[in-house]
């Protein structure tokens, strides 16, 4: 059974619905299980219009992803945005807590403070597992995945 990655990333419209699909299909091909909670649970808008318990639907869907955040071997953070995604940049808080590896992959030059850094707790986090393309991500996890195996 291969090591577990969750993919924490933003679930707001159809481009990063895709995109988070593309990167699943990109993880699975190199050998790994992943997590992405698009999958568990869907996107909160379409399911909250279906429901009038939002409140229990808000923390069904926290508890999916805390699971999935304590069950993983690796989380890979999607950074892409004028700035990371909230939800992202907790996952990644408790999975750096928890002792996961942590990877980030941005390919948006765009960043968040004149210097161009990102913030310091997610660089901090992610250390030298930052991603800027496609290539590198693979790189990053082949050599990850060779180190746990």
């Amino acid at each position: 059974m291969g090591k577990l990655v969750y993919i924490a990333a933003p679930l707001f419209n159809e481009m990063e619905w895709n995109r988070n699909l593309y990167v699943k299909k990109l993880v699975e091909d190199m050998g790994f299980e992943v997590h992405l909670p698009q999958d568990k649970a869907g996107r909160f808008s379409d399911l909250s219009k279906n429901t009038k318990n939002t409140v229990k639907l808000r923390k069904t869907i926290f508890n999916n992803d805390l699971e999935g955040v304590k069950n993983c071997d690796i989380i890979l953070c999607l950074l892409d945005g004028r700035v990371p995604d909230e939800g992202t940049c907790v996952e990644l808080g408790m999975s750096y807590v928890l002792g996961k590896k942590c990877v980030g992959f941005k390919t948006d030059i765009r960043s968040m403070d004149r210097q161009g850094y990102d913030n310091i707790m997610i660089t901090e986090s992610i250390g030298q597992n930052m991603a800027e393309s496609e290539e590198e991500l693979v790189k990053i996890l082949t050599s990850i995945k060779n180190e746990v195996e």
